[in-house]
């Protein structure tokens, strides 16, 4: 499903089907809620999870987990980015990392919100393969364009998405620089790029690893969360 559910009047989330570790699955969950104000930072949490079932129980204050806490301290929704877009880019860019294309790994950058600041910072590196469709045709909230989204996701640069979620663009380069001090060692070139783009604007950046398939949400220049894909 693509979208919040409510039942018996208990708001819910429903993570993507594909194959998570417990933890992972969780953070997906607590993300996705926290996205669309669900959870806040004083929210307190009993979670109940399992592989193919429900075998472990965790308690968790949100506050007291560092890295959740840095991503909703970071986040920034309503104008600039929907939070129901975000949710939607965090899983495609999941199913992308645990499914690939064509049987092989593909890594992706998807760049939200904030495009008209951006724009001095970027250049097309292709035909941009969104351009003359119709704005309504071309908005990631379509069910239909994720498989279209996933196959250009093997262009070379990144997907520059509006707040509302309108596909402006694919294959995008990405000049910004970024100041490395506070991101952790060894990230390559789209999470760089996606760490750059997020310093000098209030785009957040979602990165597809193509060597490990884990994912990573990046805003104010700043790792706020990763989730690593199952083994």
């Amino acid at each position: 499903h693509d979208k919040l559910e409510n039942f018996n009047n208990i708001p819910s989330i429903i993570v993507p089907n594909i194959i998570f570790t417990r933890t992972n699955k969780l953070k997906v969950a607590i993300v996705m809620a926290l996205a669309v104000n669900i959870l806040s930072k004083d929210s307190k949490l009993i979670a109940l999870t399992g592989l193919n079932n429900i075998d472990s129980m965790i308690y968790l204050e949100i506050e007291k987990e560092k890295e959740l806490l840095l991503f909703r301290e970071n986040i920034d929704f309503g104008e600039i980015i929907k939070p129901e877009v975000f949710e939607k880019v965090l899983r495609i860019a999941l199913e992308l990392a645990n499914q690939g294309r064509e049987g092989k790994s593909v890594g992706a950058l998807f760049v939200l919100g904030d495009i008209e600041n951006i724009k001095p910072y970027i250049k097309q590196m292709v035909f941009n393969p969104f351009k003359g469709y119709d704005q309504k045709e071309r908005n990631i909230m379509l069910s239909n364009l994720d498989d279209t989204v996933k196959e250009y996701s093997v262009l070379d640069g990144a997907f520059l998405i509006s707040g509302d979620g309108t596909l402006e663009s694919a294959g995008v380069h990405i000049a910004a620089s970024a100041d490395t001090a506070d991101l952790p060692k060894g990230l390559g070139s789209r999470h760089m790029a996606a760490a750059a783009i997020t310093s000098v604007s209030n785009a957040m950046s979602i990165v597809v690893s193509e060597s490990t398939g884990d994912v990573s949400v990046f805003k104010n220049g700043k790792l706020v969360t990763q989730i690593e894909k199952a083994i």
